[in-house]
């Protein structure tokens, strides 16, 4: 049939280049099964309203189940977007008499809206699951490690000695809050903006509460004008992957350079890596690689956005359809590099016995040696470091007797007049007293480690119950549409 948008107002249709360059019906992939909801809980409201008939409504109903079984691929995409295709593919199966009623006090505009909010609910539920996932392995691998060696690190320069639990952790922690702010963004994408209609919501008597329901909505986006025009939410939710993916990129900085030979703290399973097609001993960390290249990829996402939504008018402009690819691709690959970074952590080989030698290379326990020197002598901070200083630049194991040597300089006193002995200089310098003595809240020592891994496991405890009263939630939603589709197709 004619195109059921362009055979009053407008005459001439546009060419091949033109609906190319306007349509977004590759994007609109993504919302196909949005859609179809959107339309179905549409139908069943404006039956309950009194605004088509029941017998309409049933032929409506079993037209859009058919067009579902179906798939997108039987739509038209000589048309400029799925909506305009979709209700066309209707009318052709139930006749414009019923199928051109669905569209009854609604617009594309309002229409659009609640698909993508739809949609991108799922997909945040997922990346939910999956950053889960890998803060679980994390803590888990953490569990096993918390007396495991290792050097830290300020400005890629050996620091102080820690364990591969604090190191692990700490990540852990920066994608607890990354959850926590996907969680948050949730909040506000998971609002109904259908009813709104173009922007001045609609003569019609629609029941916007019923489909907000039915959609499985926590609540309205009340202002019409608002509803169909804000864009803000999929802004948020650019922030948050981009925050995330900067997370991710982090990590997978470390397992490259971790994975390389200078450092040989761990080797990635094979599975995550490849060779060179000239030279056949390497082994590239390539995955890990790509996670830091793809992060550009969120970036620029959130960077459009900011782009196209910055100076608009109110209320609706073409311009926001340009939003939506930008935001399916970001979500993507931060889903994506979520799940690839749970494999390379959980599959990888450390290699403890690196870790363990290295974490005293590069004098880590000066900062333990100049403390225990405050302690035990009294001297100020200022003084010790300054002391410490002189000794680290000589390159050699401090003794007891260096140390009276350069105090005698530094405070014209040696330190063992003030009662330091060998025994609390070789304790200092005893990377495994060092982490030991550091059981203050968030500090690497064995007993707090453990302290920290049992509060964390009840977090993620938490956090597992409030993704799965989120499915719940939206699973039930659907399960009483289509129960009550069944029931009004039917009738």
């Amino acid at each position: 049939m004619s195109n059921i948008l362009r055979r009053g107002r407008l005459e001439a249709a546009p060419d091949k280049e033109i609906l190319h360059y306007t349509s977004s019906m590759e994007a609109d992939r993504w919302i196909f099964n949005a859609d179809i909801a959107v339309d179905l809980a549409h139908t069943v409201m404006l039956r309950e309203q009194g605004i088509i008939k029941e017998e309409d409504c049933g032929k409506i109903l079993s037209g859009l189940l058919k067009i579902r079984e179906e798939g997108m691929e039987k739509l038209d995409f000589s048309y400029e977007d799925i909506h305009i295709s979709l209700e066309s593919r209707l009318i052709d199966m139930v006749g414009e008499d019923v199928g051109g009623r669905m569209h009854s006090g609604r617009s594309r505009n309002d229409e659009v809206a609640t698909c993508i909010r739809l949609t991108l609910r799922e997909e945040l539920t997922g990346l939910l699951e999956e950053l889960f996932a890998l803060r679980k392995t994390l803590v888990t691998l953490a569990g096993k490690h918390t007396e495991t060696l290792m050097p830290g690190f300020t400005h890629l320069q050996h620091a102080q000695p820690t364990t591969l639990a604090h190191h692990l952790c700490a990540h852990e922690a920066a994608l607890g809050r990354d959850f926590d702010r996907v969680q948050d963004a949730f909040s506000r994408v998971n609002l109904c903006p259908l009813g709104a209609a173009a922007f001045a919501s609609t003569g019609f008597n629609l029941n916007r509460k019923r489909t907000q329901e039915l959609l499985g909505f926590d609540g309205l986006l009340e202002n019409s004008m608002d509803a169909v025009s804000s864009r803000d939410f999929l802004i948020e939710c650019a922030s948050v992957f981009s925050n995330l993916m900067i997370n991710l990129s982090r990590m997978a900085e470390e397992l490259v350079i971790w994975s390389s030979s200078e450092f040989n703290f761990i080797e990635l399973d094979d599975m995550y890596a490849s060779t060179s097609s000239i030279m056949p001993q390497k082994k590239n960390p390539d995955t890990a690689e790509l996670m830091r290249g793809k992060t550009g990829v969120a970036v620029g996402t959130l960077m459009s956005l900011l782009t196209i939504c910055k100076g608009l008018p109110l209320s609706y402009n073409r311009d926001l359809q340009e939003a939506t690819p930008n935001i399916w691709r970001s979500v993507e690959n931060s889903r994506a590099s979520a799940r690839v970074m749970e494999g390379m952590v959980r599959t990888m080989k450390i290699h403890k016995d690196v870790l363990a030698a290295q974490s005293t290379t590069g004098f880590t326990t000066a900062t333990e040696l100049a403390d225990t020197f405050v302690r035990e002598t009294g001297i100020p901070f200022r003084t010790a470091h300054q002391i410490v200083g002189i000794l680290a630049k000589e390159m050699e194991k401090p003794t007891m007797e260096k140390i009276d040597s350069v105090a005698e300089v530094v405070l014209g006193e040696s330190l063992s007049s003030r009662g330091l002995t060998e025994k609390m200089v070789k304790e200092a310098l005893d990377p495994v007293s060092n982490i030991t003595r550091r059981k203050i809240a968030g500090g690497p020592a064995p007993e707090e480690m453990q302290h920290y891994l049992g509060k964390r496991q009840t977090e993620l405890e938490l956090n597992e119950q409030e993704i799965a009263t989120l499915k719940d939630s939206i699973d039930s939603a659907f399960e009483n549409l289509l129960a009550v589709v069944e029931e009004y197709r039917k009738a």
